[in-house]
């Protein structure tokens, strides 16, 4: 990815703006259902839009998992207006950068530019909503990349781990697949099927577009208007129907290899982002692993002050450790991982950290504890929004998973968070019969 959090101390929190930016924004919505959300500011001579589409792995079934992941490749194979590598010229000779990812709930396009060229990413993003070419030669050329970059990650003995313990966690989510697909798929899905997709999801009515930076909003809806507004809307996109049973039994993986380093990786299921226990759930998080902000450009856990840091890698069970936990439309996984010390056995990583699981269960967390990991929280997610591009992301990715509100009221629902939520979440959802844990085991143990 392009985009990364600033690491900043965690004091600098105590000078950030007590209003949450990201509260600032106005909302509009075309005539052809395209949702509209515009951030005006002159901070800097830069602007950057945003189109985000609903539809992830989350919407793929079996047989045609990775669909999503490829229609984004194919998105930037050009169309009549734009041939392939036509539009990557314009950006460079604009001074712009841009970039697509696919995750579980989303598919997103993004271009930042001088404000003055920033009409040039409502030409393009427009143009392939609407006229991608899916030629059938350069379909097959993506075949051939796409098996190449899961291969590639295959080479990973984590990545595999990875994969097999989120496919045993869930029983009928969709969430199971990887968003790349599998590979039996990706070697028969055809080019219909992927047009298909595309014409199904890839629609203004199931899509937001956000401009954030440099711009005087009428002229920019207006322009918005131009390039959209006469696109037609899509079908209705399908509902995603599909609940998760309860876990009522714990699932193991064990996975063996050749690469010499022994991992671990433990999964529970957690709450939404709508769902009420998710702020209490993020400061578990913090508490356990450090301070993440939210979400994927929620910064990272660097400090060595965590619960786990201190029960396993000073005491040398591991190398490092750490846990996980984000925003998702549906409820998703927290997850515990670490990389084995030599001759440590598996048996022992997963005790420590069942002791200091069991210890928030019955104690709760301190007051400092508390106030740090709500503080640190907070820091990481303002600083994370500093830029206009990442502000686009945050507007957007609140958009798809929750809402507005629920982004302009994450500071507040943060900070009221108690010890006893906390003990409280830790009880409910890091239930032994309710985990899912994975060994990878070297084979010369």
């Amino acid at each position: 990815m392009l985009l990364k959090a600033t690491d900043r101390m965690a004091s600098m929190a105590q000078t950030a703006s007590t209003t949450n930016p990201l509260s600032e924004h106005t909302i509009h919505q075309l005539d052809n259902g395209l949702q509209v959300i515009l951030q005006p500011t002159r901070a800097a001579p830069v602007a950057s839009f945003w189109l985000w589409y609903r539809v992830g792995s989350r919407n793929e079934v079996p047989g045609l998992t990775g669909l999503s992941h490829w229609v984004e490749h194919m998105l930037f194979k050009g169309t009549a207006a734009y041939p392939r590598g036509e539009f990557d010229k314009a950006v460079s000779r604009a001074g712009g950068m841009f970039n697509g990812m696919t995750w579980q709930d989303w598919t997103v396009y993004f271009e930042t530019f001088p404000a003055e060229r920033i009409e040039l990413a409502l030409q393009v993003e427009s143009d392939r909503m609407a006229n991608a070419l899916f030629d059938p030669t350069e379909t097959e050329s993506e075949r051939t990349v796409i098996l190449s970059e899961r291969e590639g990650s295959e080479n990973n003995y984590f990545y595999r781990l990875q994969e097999e313990v989120q496919a045993a966690a869930y029983l009928a989510h969709p969430y199971r697949h990887p968003v790349i697909g599998w590979k039996n798929d990706l070697l028969t899905i055809t080019r219909d099927d992927l047009y298909c997709h595309y014409r199904t999801f890839y629609t203004p009515n199931n899509s937001i577009a956000v401009v954030t930076g440099d711009f005087e909003p009428q002229a920019m809806l207006a322009k918005l208007q131009e390039h959209f507004g006469a696109l037609p809307a899509g079908p209705q996109p399908p509902a995603q129907r599909v609940h998760e049973p309860d876990q009522t039994a714990e699932r193991r993986v064990v996975l063996h290899g050749e690469d010499p380093t022994a991992y671990y990786l433990q999964v529970f299921h957690a709450p939404a982002a709508r769902d009420e226990d998710f702020p209490a759930t993020v400061v578990l998080d913090s508490v356990l692993g450090g301070a993440k902000g939210m979400g994927l450009l929620g910064g990272s856990a660097n400090n060595r002050s965590n619960r786990l840091y201190r029960a396993l890698v000073e005491t040398q069970l591991t190398v490092d450790a750490g846990c996980g936990f984000g925003p998702t439309i549906d409820p998703g996984l927290f997850s515990f991982q670490a990389t084995l010390a030599p001759d440590v056995e598996h048996g022992a990583v997963e005790e420590a950290i069942w002791q200091e699981i069991e210890r928030v269960q019955a104690e709760g967390v301190t007051v400092e504890e508390l106030k740090k990991a709500i503080k640190q929280t907070r820091a990481q997610f303002v600083y994370s929004g500093e830029s206009v591009t990442n502000r686009a992301y945050w507007l957007g990715f609140a958009a798809v998973v929750a809402d507005l509100d629920w982004l302009g009221g994450w500071e507040a629902r943060l900070a009221a968070v108690t010890s006893e939520d906390v003990q409280r979440v830790a009880a409910k959802y890091l239930v032994r019969e309710q985990q899912t844990v994975g060994w990878y085991v070297p084979e010369s143990e």
